[in-house]
């Protein structure tokens, strides 16, 4: 296991038969974990460069401490903010959450506290969420006189129009419980029971082919902006390019031959 560290990010990777396991830190727990421009930066490139490892297959993002995943932006940074300020701020935030969703591989959101404005933006650009059972999550933007806005336009998908409306103009905080009810997350966890939650998930995704589960997850993508006949259509083609490799092939027959062991 490798470990590479700033200021601001811890960057974990794990090496396995399957493949490489990368567990990105955010690393200010004084300030809750805000990254502010320069970490978001700093997240972009780390992201970046992961993406194009090939040997990666699954992403964690997660906070340093028990106290916050990202408890929100720095806020310090916002008092200087003119219209032009805050444009460019706005633009880093939404590519750092398109950095998460341009991963080629499932990432995952390991929420172990606080989860605040950016940082639930962030969690909702990833493909599955966990948090500890005595998080809590929110969009308290409009309480600082500005709108939730770029990946905040995920919410509707992952909990419906009304709960979205509900956050994002109320400022409303919620907990896990409630998070987990209304969709957001797919799992709640003791604290002591986190890592094995995203544990579990990460020996799921290693079962699959590796070719397979980045092919699935440029798919789920194409369902959020695609027709359904044009979602249809994708999925076609992406199952016939599944047979460009051996992978089905070998992934197909060890299972049979597993089955027929059983059944002798």
């Amino acid at each position: 296991m490798d470990t590479m560290t700033d200021d601001l990010l811890l960057l974990t990777t794990d090496d396995r038969p399957a493949g490489r396991i990368a567990t990105v830190s955010f690393n200010n727990p004084d300030k809750r974990n805000a990254l502010g421009r320069e970490g978001k930066k700093r997240l972009i490139e780390m992201l970046n460069e992961l993406s194009r490892d090939d040997e990666l297959r699954v992403v964690v993002l997660t906070g340093v401490g028990d106290t916050a995943f990202v408890g929100g932006a720095d806020l310090s940074e916002m008092t200087a903010y003119d219209p032009a300020r805050g444009y460019a701020a706005a633009t880093i935030t939404h590519l750092t959450c398109q950095a998460v969703r341009d991963v080629p591989v499932p990432v995952i959101a390991r929420i172990n506290g606080y989860c605040f404005g950016f940082g639930m933006e962030l969690a909702a650009a990833c493909d599955l969420r966990v948090a500890v059972d005595d998080a809590k999550l929110g969009m308290p933007e409009t309480r600082f006189g500005i709108p939730s806005g770029m990946e905040a336009c995920l919410l509707p998908m992952l909990v419906g129009w009304g709960k979205a409306r509900e956050l994002v103009l109320t400022g409303d905080h919620i907990g896990a419980a409630e998070a987990y009810r209304i969709g957001f997350l797919e799992r709640i966890a003791p604290r002591d029971g986190l890592d094995a939650a995203v544990e579990g998930w990460i020996d799921s995704i290693l079962k699959c082919g590796p070719v397979v589960t980045r092919a699935q997850k440029t798919l789920v993508q194409d369902w959020e902006k695609l027709s359904v006949s044009d979602s249809i259509e994708a999925g076609i083609r992406a199952f016939a390019r599944s047979f460009e490799t051996d992978e089905p092939k070998r992934m197909i027959e060890a299972f049979l031959n597993r089955r027929k062991a059983r059944h002798g």
